[in-house]
Parts: C-alpha cells; sequence; structure tokens
C-alpha cells in the first residue's frame, strides 16, 4: 500500500465490495475512507476495476487459458523495432490491474481470482483466534488481523503474508524456510516461536525462541530470545532493541504482566486490548513505575488498581478516559 492510504488492507477493500465484511470491518473502512480524498481515490479505482471485471465476465464466455496463450502470443510477435518509452515509476497492483483487464478482460480476472483461490484466508474480527497451518505450524492471530496462506506448502519456502499482529510457533525445517511478508518487511526463520506486530508507522518482531532474520530491502539483521526488531516505516533498516516486558502476550495468555512498567507503556497496551482512549493528561505521570499482573480482569478494575497503586485519579469524558 501507499503510504497516504494509511493502514487498510486491500483484501478487506475487496471483501468490502463483496459484502462479506463484518461491522467492525466496515466501521474501520467508513473510518479509513473519511481520513482524506486519496484513500477515496484508491476505493474507487478498486471499484471501477471489480465492476469492469464483472461486466466483462457477463456479456463473454472465455476459456480462460487460450485466452492467456493468446495474449502472451501477440506480446512475443509484436514488432521488434517498436520501442515505446514508458514513464520511470513503479506503477502499483492496481494500475496493474486496470491495464490487464484492458488487454484481455475478464479472462485475466479469472485467472487473477483462480490464483488466490489456490490460498486461504484468515480474518480475525474482534476476537483472538488460533491456526494450524499446513506444516503444522500453530499461528495466534490478534482481533483486527488478517492471514494469507497458500492451501499446500509445496514450494522451497513457507511464505505467509500478514496484516495486523500474530504470534507464531513454526515448525523447524531447515530444508524449507518459514517466511512472512507483512507491510514490506519479511521475516525468515526455520523453526521458533515469536510476535510479528504492524502498525500504521512501524513494524515488530518480539523473539521468544530461536533465531529469526528481519529485513527490508537489502538490509538484514538477526534477532534473538528477549531481542526485538523495530522496523519504522519511513526507514530502510531494521533496528534491534532489548525486549524489556512480556505485554506484548497479553492476547494468547489473557494477562498483563506489570514488572517496574512504565504507565505509558501499560496504557498504550490497554487501549489497544479493550479499544479504549485512555490519556494520561500530565507527562509527568507517564514515567510512574507499576508492578502487579492483571488476568481476565475489566478494564474498569485495571484503572481502579493503577489508580490506587500510583495515587492517581481517573475521569471518563465521552468515550475517552482521562488520567490524572
Amino acid at each position: 500500500m501507499k503510504k497516504e492510504h494509511s493502514h487498510m488492507n486491500d483484501d478487506v477493500l475487496m471483501m468490502h465490495l463483496l459484502g462479506e465484511t463484518t461491522e467492525q470491518q466496515n466501521s474501520m473502512v467508513a473510518d479509513w475512507l473519511k481520513e482524506n480524498d486519496a484513500n477515496k481515490h484508491h476505493y474507487e479505482q478498486i471499484k471501477t476495476i471489480w465492476n469492469t471485471s464483472k461486466q466483462l465476465a457477463a456479456t463473454k464466455t472465455v476459456d480462460t487459458n487460450k485466452a492467456w496463450d493468446r495474449f502472451q502470443q501477440r506480446v512475443n510477435e509484436a514488432p521488434a523495432t517498436k520501442t515505446i518509452a514508458m514513464p520511470q515509476r513503479k506503477m502499483s497492483w492496481m494500475q496493474i490491474a486496470a491495464t490487464l483487464v484492458l488487454f484481455i478482460g475478464a479472462a485475466w480476472m479469472v485467472k487473477f481470482f483462480a490464483y488466490d483461490f489456490g490460498r486461504t484466508t484468515i480474518v480475525a474480527d474482534n476476537t483472538v483466534i488460533s491456526e494450524t497451518l499446513p506444516d503444522g505450524t500453530v499461528v495466534t492471530l490478534n482481533k483486527a488481523s488478517l492471514l494469507k496462506y497458500k492451501t499446500s506448502f509445496d514450494g522451497a519456502t513457507r511464505s505467509v503474508t500478514l496484516s495486523g499482529e500474530a504470534f507464531f510457533d513454526v515448525t523447524p525445517n531447515k530444508e524449507r524456510p518459514f517466511i512472512i511478508d507483512v507491510d514490506g518487511v519479511e521475516v525468515k526463520v526455520l523453526g521458533t516461536s515469536f510476535n510479528v506486530k504492524s502498525e500504521t508507522a512501524k513494524t515488530e518482531v518480539i523473539v521468544e525462541t530461536g533465531l529469526v532474520e528481519v529485513s527490508k530491502k537489502e538490509h538484514s539483521i538477526k534477532v534473538k530470545p528477549n531481542e526485538k526488531a523495530v522496523v519504522l516505516k519511513d526507514s530502510p533498516t531494521p533496528i534491534k532493541q532489548a525486549n524489556e516486558d512480556a505485554l506484548y502476550s497479553y492476547y494468547r495468555t489473557k494477562e498483563f504482566v506489570c514488572n517496574n512498567t512504565p504507565l505509558s507503556r501499560l496504557v498504550d497496551v490497554l487501549n489497544d486490548a479493550y479499544d479504549a482512549k485512555i490519556i494520561i493528561a500530565n507527562d509527568n505521570l507517564k514515567s510512574l513505575e507499576i508492578t502487579t499482573t492483571f488476568k481476565d480482569e475489566s478494564l474498569d478494575y485495571i484503572l481502579d488498581v493503577i489508580c490506587e497503586q500510583l495515587s492517581i485519579r481517573k475521569e471518563k469524558t465521552g468515550n475517552k478516559i482521562i488520567l490524572k
């Protein structure tokens, strides 16, 4: 996706056009469309191509294999002396799709969706779900996340695509690396366990066991247990840091384990976990540390304990909770 489109997966937009999205996803798409005109334009591109493909498919019966062969033959038979100068810029997948629709119409679209039908898509809406992949790897998908993978891992690698956050417990196989494509970042392992989270501004990989290679373009780093890789959206180089807490695992363990944890860090995780809008009113409070463990507790209870331990108070204003 282009940067100006914020963090919205094209698969979700296509599902929205097909009427297969949930209420939460509908709300996400609606909010995303309100952000800027670029998002609206991108959505209309997808809609136009989809509508065009349906119209072509409805008016024409096509043998897709023959149509594709004819298209390739015409390309190969084109006069070698004729050269067309093209602008030196990278085309988006939507531009490429639009061009191909004009060339081969419904035939290409059928082939495109037939390819996608060979893949499995898992969408976690407002609940955490677990899935065992064809190689035995277990993936725990956090809410509002999406995972795509081939129905059968029959190639040289075991490749998946992630949008959002997931924990992977990968089945070891030295001959066939497990590779995750997440927002322009590649995570490569042979057999290990780790957490991957992709947000608007960054992608973060936290390793629990084994060794993980995190790459962006030509830059890569190796990450060991108790370490994490942070890849900023606008930076080409992954950064290695120490992992200082276990809060990232809350959606798997149902626990918030705090050990001298800064209030700002805990609030960030609580906002994600409960879809809340907790705001720390005073910057001086952000560095206050808390040590405790919450397990399967309500947000109100957690905030009451925080306020008592840190001698602060909470105030509700609309859908916001202010700590002061």
